[in-house]
């Protein structure tokens, strides 16, 4: 007991100890002392105290040589402490400020790195997604023989995987909305809606590894959309299902919605066989 008492009384003189050397530090006026006091802080791993001395010693230094270490260092210490919005800011500051700086290519990379650490949930607005995939490809613009091209190329290719699971849940969440029509305020109707929101999702993004799922929903959209379209529209939109079936078989074969598929397609037979007339008049007007 007596020895945990002495080890809780060291610790406690240890830290008060810190804390007034860093006083000392902070109020002096010995801004060569303070900035190599700012370096130890930072290589410690101490970023909090880095931070302080960095933000007064940044414009103490500025048009001296150490200035555009004190920014970087700022920049790291912010990004070692997880405030990644503040860290982005002042790795673009400091490209800004030293576009052909020793540390610009590593900046220029942790502006992109500092958004994508903040990058929100899928269901969530996407802009600083779009933000950090516009940082990266930027690096690798301006350096294509980058160190972290390997780390940027695979940042770029989760952040496309976010904006593409978002489009999914978009266009899920339109389909499973189906015939509410409490949030059609402007026309047209959830199907349509799915639809068209998969419809773009694979063109906007060819090579995402969600094409099976957003051809399903297309596929079941536009099946859903012909039962519960007026009768003028029915039969038209009952072949596109049929088509749209016939070319999601053909592209999965061995899906395991083949079966929902083959289904629809009977059921749009059934339905044009139960309407020749409104066949015939098709053809005629084509």
């Amino acid at each position: 007991m007596k020895k945990t008492v002495l080890i809780t009384a060291c610790v406690a003189l240890l830290m008060t100890s810190c804390a007034n050397q860093f006083n000392q530090v902070y109020k002096s006026d010995n801004y060569n002392f303070k900035y190599e006091y700012a370096k130890e802080c930072f290589a410690t791993g101490k970023y909090s105290r880095a931070v302080t001395l960095l933000q007064e010693l940044v414009t103490l230094k500025k048009g001296s040589t150490e200035a555009e270490e004190c920014l970087y260092m700022l920049a790291m210490a912010e990004y070692g402490l997880r405030d990644y919005e503040t860290a982005s800011e002042y790795f673009k500051k400091y490209y800004q400020t030293y576009p052909k700086g020793i540390y610009a290519e590593n900046a220029k990379y942790y502006v992109g790195e500092s958004l994508y650490k903040n990058a929100p949930e899928p269901r969530l607005d996407q802009s600083l997604t779009v933000s950090a995939i516009a940082a990266f490809q930027e690096y690798l613009d301006l350096y294509p023989d980058a160190k972290l091209k390997k780390q940027a190329t695979n940042r770029l290719f989760a952040l496309q995987d976010l904006l593409v699971e978002k489009e999914y849940k978009n266009a899920k969440l339109y389909y499973d909305l189906g015939t509410y029509f409490g949030n059609c305020t402007s026309g047209g109707n959830n199907y349509e809606a799915c639809i068209v929101t998969a419809q773009n999702a694979l063109k906007d993004y060819p090579y995402s590894n969600k094409r099976e799922e957003f051809a399903i929903l297309i596929m079941k959209g536009k099946y859903e959309l012909a039962k519960m379209s007026v009768e003028s529209k029915q039969l038209e939109r009952y072949q596109d299902a049929e088509d749209e079936c016939y070319g999601f078989i053909n592209e999965y074969p061995d899906s395991k919605e083949r079966a929902t598929a083959e289904k629809f397609i009977a059921k749009c037979k059934e339905f044009e066989k139960a309407h020749p007339e409104d066949s015939y008049s098709k053809l005629e007007n084509k």
